[in-house]
């Protein structure tokens, strides 16, 4: 699913740290299936201010802290269970190594999936230090910069000093090597923007760490996410559906 030599073949940025832009990880047909089967079960809601940032959006679990497993595995399409092993990979483990100078061979990793419905952010951070690297992944077909939502790559803590910003479009992600100044945040998605911005993470941690995401004995409650283009989705395959019905039934 996940065509590694775009990561192997890429250099980091030295400015303002340690990061890269990396596209065209899917084929056009695999980007089209994993934007249409994008999770939206499991999902919770995410909102607070932890002293350095403030946060909204809706997560789920896709691979817990340090396990070599995939969450619910039965709610994901085919398309999804294919690029979560792919994660889980040796190969792409020692693809994320070789990008970034760090042996990741075997830290824990966590893998996580995002809706940012309208309203949705996160404040300028710099991640915690338990962090080595955060690869970020994108599931939207199309996006409009002027919805918010994108990623900030920024200079300082400041949300204005902006040294690249990065759209969620499907195919496109952004490495992110942790340090005390990579600076950078997600901003704030619209008010009546009709589609929710889609994201995975996939972190590399320090061994040891423990889930700040899922803190042992989290309790909150899990539901599905809806969202305007969640329900325009199912209602064109329901659409799909039914003339498919009609043809065989003539």
């Amino acid at each position: 699913m996940l065509d590694l030599t775009q990561i192997t073949e890429r250099q980091l940025q030295r400015e303002p740290y340690a990061w890269a832009e990396i596209g065209n990880l899917f084929s056009p047909a695999d980007a089209e299936a994993l934007a249409s089967s994008f999770p939206s079960s499991r999902f919770k809601t995410v909102v607070g201010d932890d002293g350095e940032k403030d946060y909204e959006y809706e997560a789920r679990v896709l691979i817990a802290m340090g396990a070599s497993a995939i969450s619910n595995p039965k709610e994901l399409s085919p398309e999804w269970m294919s690029l979560t092993n792919d994660l889980l990979s040796v190969d792409y483990r020692n693809a994320m190594s070789l990008l970034t100078g760090r042996d990741l061979s075997s830290v824990p990793i966590e893998v996580n999936v995002f809706h940012y419905g309208p309203g949705a952010r996160l404040g300028p951070h710099a991640d915690l230090k338990d962090k080595i690297v955060t690869h970020v992944l994108y599931f939207n077909r199309d996006w409009n910069r002027d919805d918010g939502g994108c990623l900030s790559v920024l200079r300082s803590k400041d949300p204005n000093d902006v040294a690249a910003r990065i759209a969620p479009t499907v195919g496109n992600s952004v490495v992110l090597v942790r340090s005390d100044n990579s600076w950078h945040a997600v901003s704030r998605v619209v008010a009546g923007c009709n589609l929710s911005r889609r994201s995975m993470t996939v972190t590399f941690y320090e061994p040891g760490s423990i889930s700040t995401m899922w803190p042992p004995g989290d309790r909150t409650p899990l539901h599905r996410y809806n969202s305007p283009d969640l329900k325009r989705e199912r209602s064109q395959f329901g659409d799909l559906w039914s003339r498919l019905r009609d043809l065989f039934q003539r």
